[in-house]
């Protein structure tokens, strides 16, 4: 179906539903660093190690992104706030750099773009997305330590950034797909169905709630509020809340049949976009507008080139307000909040007085749930 014979459904003040066709004749998502950008990351991180800080440690002052690297950073994530919903940014000298560098610059760019959100039951900052054994299908099973095919899902914040520090020998492509268009791509072929999706979906938190959280949370899998339209699904974590919780209300036959649908259509030839990671490039993902996914991976026997990308999950001062029914799900909802991630268990002080700092420079308010470890912290 060709772009000019769609009739959109949803509608959002900044961003389109787009189809595979839109982003393969478009390359404006993708941003190539400049060389000046490049030395502007390079400065900032010698500046960075020179003081001897740990990443949570590490203040604006402390990497100091000027000129061309801060406009490159801000320009990619403006980009991810209005039209396509992503940017992928390339041209990162990770090879150059090192592990640790890459991840000490990923971190820089991340504490310019927002406020880092844990990540896990440990509370990981950045996680490590390659095969460590995990079991992707199995209890509290999580998908960035498997080499397996994921579902079609969002990350828990608002804006998800992935660095690819090696890519896999074979498979492991990232899929994006629109969650407007599907979201009206339903509407046309199935419009009975629409109205359940805008109704409460129970979610497993996998093991990732912080003590005295309930281990699920329910969200529907579509919403708008102020005239922006947000998606929320990851259907294993839908599957895993049915079998492990059965206080939680049993899926309805309409309910299954809208999540089948979903499957069958996010994963389709004309709204899916399949690209490839290459070594350097840094994929920032709306997690409102778009869901992804990865396919499986073949990695290589060498350790040192094994598939090995970097995650951050991050809250972003300009994100709209999501609507209501998110609140159970993120805590906040209002536009300026943090939201969003999962709290974990492994919360140190240091990561509250990074969070505090943060949300400072940002001009934001702290997620209402945890305003007392805040001021505490």
């Amino acid at each position: 179906m060709s772009a000019s014979m769609r009739t959109p459904i949803a509608h959002d003040k900044r961003q389109r539903a787009w189809v595979a066709e839109d982003l393969a004749g478009d390359d404006r998502w993708i941003h190539r660093l400049s060389p000046d950008a490049i030395s502007g990351f390079e400065r900032a991180l010698r500046h960075f190690k020179a003081t001897g800080s740990s990443l949570l440690g590490m203040t604006h002052e402390a990497f100091p992104l000027e000129g061309a690297a801060l406009e490159a950073v801000r320009q990619a994530v403006d980009r991810t706030q209005r039209d396509y919903g992503l940017c992928l940014m390339k041209g990162f000298p990770v090879s150059e750099w090192g592990e640790e560098d890459a991840r000490r610059v990923f971190w820089g760019v991340g504490l310019y773009a927002g406020v880092a959100r844990t990540q896990n039951k440990a509370s990981d900052i950045i996680s490590d997305v390659r095969d460590a054994g995990g079991e992707y299908r199995g209890f509290n099973g999580r998908g960035y330590n498997t080499n397996a095919a994921l579902d079609f899902h969002c990350d828990f914040s608002d804006l998800v950034a992935l660095l690819c520090l090696n890519p896999a020998k074979s498979g492991g492509e990232s899929l994006v797909t629109s969650s407007m268009a599907l979201h009206d791509e339903i509407g046309r072929r199935a419009p009975e169905l629409l109205a359940v999706l805008y109704r409460p979906f129970y979610h497993s938190l996998q093991g990732g709630q912080a003590a005295g959280e309930a281990p699920y949370y329910g969200c529907p899998i579509f919403g708008a509020r102020g005239g922006y339209f947000a998606a929320r699904c990851n259907r294993k974590n839908i599957t895993a809340a049915q079998e492990r919780f059965p206080e939680v209300p049993r899926l309805t036959e309409l309910q299954n049949r809208a999540l089948d649908m979903i499957d069958e259509l996010v994963a389709s030839d004309e709204l899916c976009y399949h690209m490839v990671l290459e070594r350097g490039d840094l994929q920032l993902l709306n997690n409102h507008s778009t869901l992804h996914s990865r396919s499986a991976f073949q990695d290589f026997e060498e350790q040192a080139m094994k598939r090995h990308l970097l995650r951050l999950w991050l809250a972003l001062p300009q994100a709209p307000a999501l609507p209501e029914g998110w609140r159970n799900g993120y805590g906040a909802t209002e536009a300026g909040v943090v939201r969003g991630g999962m709290r974990g268990s492994g919360i140190t002080p240091e990561f509250l007085a990074y969070e505090a700092r943060t949300i400072r420079w940002h001009e934001m308010t702290q997620d209402p749930r945890y305003q007392q470890a805040w001021v505490d912290g």
